[in-house]
């Protein structure tokens, strides 16, 4: 896919990986519609990228209401054209252990509503922003690209049950998309990131972020930088469409 002059919507756009994705994709020419919930980071993320050069506009949404997603992209699509491509990168996370004993004795359990809100943001908006997106690229005839951020938690991890989970089914839809995809012209892919410097991973307790850096084979985080160019690799690779892109330093939980 040529990314100049392409339409490109990001959810989670404001800050942390969605915005590294904004400024490589805008450097590369693409028209870039930013989606979040929060509007004062959004507007900011905006300034910066138009006084890089860059054509974006904001857009509030909220992933979870399909409501709100319907009108986002009905909006994208009056103001820029209708979307070519879209990475579907909004993600939250709630950890907790399902069920946390002492000496035999339940103290905590993984509540329902922290279920329930990962769910919510991490795959049912990957749902409903994906079928938006797809929709519109059908209609308008000319194929596109959808790229989905799962995460290495999707193999499993320890206090992630929810995010594990919700990532999952992420991995799922991509490669299922991508199979129901391809007789419009429409490549869908994935990028499975490792653990990455962004705000998620710096409100971490120190001593759990050192002993997570040590067990990663080339010994650091990744940047955010790292999972923009492998979103890029997915737009600019015309035969790849239906695969996970790993990018976690070798780490494998």
């Amino acid at each position: 896919m040529q990314i100049d002059k392409a339409v490109i919507a990001i959810t989670g756009g404001a800050r942390g990986l969605g915005l590294a994705m904004a400024h490589l994709l805008g450097e590369k020419g693409a028209r870039l519609a930013l989606l979040d919930r929060d509007r004062e980071p959004l507007d900011q993320a905006v300034d910066t990228l138009r006084d890089k050069g860059v054509d974006a506009r904001a857009f509030d949404m909220d992933v979870a209401d399909e409501m709100s997603v319907r009108e986002a992209f009905a909006a994208i699509a009056r103001d820029l054209g209708p979307v070519q491509g879209l990475v579907n990168n909004a993600g939250i996370t709630r950890d907790g252990l399902m069920v946390k004993a002492r000496e035999g004795k339940v103290e905590k359990t993984l509540s329902l509503a922290d279920w329930q809100q990962v769910i919510d943001v991490n795959l049912t908006g990957v749902f409903l922003c994906g079928r938006e997106a797809a929709s519109q690229m059908i209609e308008a005839g000319n194929g596109g690209v959808i790229v989905n951020i799962s995460s290495i938690s999707r193999a499993g991890n320890m206090g992630q049950s929810n995010y594990a989970a919700a990532k999952a089914g992420v991995a799922a839809l991509t490669v299922t998309w991508a199979k129901e995809y391809a007789r419009y012209g429409i490549r869908v892919g994935g990028v499975a990131p490792g653990f990455i410097e962004t705000e998620m991973t710096a409100s971490m307790r120190p001593e759990m972020l050192e002993k997570i850096t040590r067990g990663v084979p080339l010994g650091q985080l990744g940047q955010p930088d790292d999972i923009a160019f492998s979103v890029a690799f997915i737009f600019e690779n015309d035969y790849y469409t239906g695969r996970i892109l790993e990018c976690d330093g070798g780490l494998r939980i």
